[in-house]
């Protein structure tokens, strides 16, 4: 689906740009910073997210609260985690009649996102954790890694993404070219689909790229077995860190094992010796690991 820019934009860019008039403010580049002025796009996020009284919703990065508004009157809670300085004025201003927002000022990669979600649920009446987020291009990656890899009793995450990375995260790991390392680590946590496409117009300041809202639904287990995990993403990483070789030069390189006896394992596991990581699935890689061990 995509979303083109109109008469539906006019209201929040109207917001926006009185807000920025009346603080003195403009966009940061160095923080990536891109305000969302599309009515459409706000209302396709907060619909995908699908909140309701009994969510806690962990908002990253809420900037000027244009998403923060529309969640706050659905979930039970909202809590937004924003680096920068400038954005808390106008978050606790524009926010202040309600009882149940909360701004922390703290980059994300840092926060204990299990001691605040643990917290929230031992003092309130809490169901589901979801996190929401308008994501930097520039730290997209570290962010979709932390909320998978720190294990964090949440049930969705939907965020919006460059298109480009938003294809990686949701290909079929093995069976699209759009595949890379992250593509088998969203699979093996999480579901993910496609939401909406949205135009760079979208946006003020305009981004270069268009963007993708993208939802992310954590699995209760794996799709696949994986005796030794640390093994099975190292092999993972290896074989993407330099794509246009054949996964023996890309293991081999890594020191992982020499040509020959890795040789050895892709012969008796049945794989082409000259086989990518890229034509790779998530069992093939088990397979390789479990042989490894």
């Amino acid at each position: 689906m995509f979303i083109m820019r109109g008469k539906n934009m006019e209201n929040i860019y109207k917001e926006t740009m009185f807000i920025l008039k009346k603080y003195n403010i403009a966009a940061s580049k160095s923080l990536g910073q891109n305000f969302l002025i599309d009515d459409n796009v706000v209302e396709k996020i907060v619909n995908s997210a699908e909140i309701d009284k009994e969510d806690l919703i962990i908002e990253i990065g809420p900037g000027l609260g244009t998403l923060t508004k529309e969640m706050l009157d659905k979930a039970k809670k909202v809590i937004a985690v924003e680096l920068d300085k400038r954005m808390l004025q106008i978050l606790n201003e524009r926010f202040k009649l309600y009882n149940n927002f909360e701004v922390i000022n703290e980059d994300i990669l840092k926060v204990n996102l299990n001691e605040i979600i643990e917290r929230e649920k031992n003092t309130q009446n809490i169901k589901n954790v979801k996190v929401v987020a308008n994501l930097p291009y520039y730290i997209t990656t570290p962010i979709i890694m932390k909320l998978l890899e720190d294990k964090l009793d949440i049930k969705t995450i939907t965020v919006m993404v460059q298109k480009e990375v938003a294809k990686r995260l949701t290909a079929n790991p093995g069976k699209s070219k759009d595949s890379g390392a992250i593509t088998y680590s969203v699979n093996y946590y999480c579901e993910a689909q496609e939401v909406v496409t949205v135009p760079n117009t979208s946006f003020i300041p305009e981004p270069e790229v268009e963007s993708e809202v993208i939802k992310l639904t954590l699995r209760n287990k794996p799709p696949i077995e994986v005796e030794d995990k640390e093994l099975f993403f190292k092999l993972i990483k290896l074989s993407f860190m330099q794509r246009r070789k054949t996964l023996i030069n890309g293991i081999s390189n890594g020191n992982l094992m020499d040509k020959d006896k890795f040789r050895q394992v892709l012969n008796k596991i049945g794989l082409p010796e000259n086989v990518r990581g890229e034509n790779l699935t998530m069992q093939d890689f088990a397979n390789i690991a479990k042989e490894l061990q």
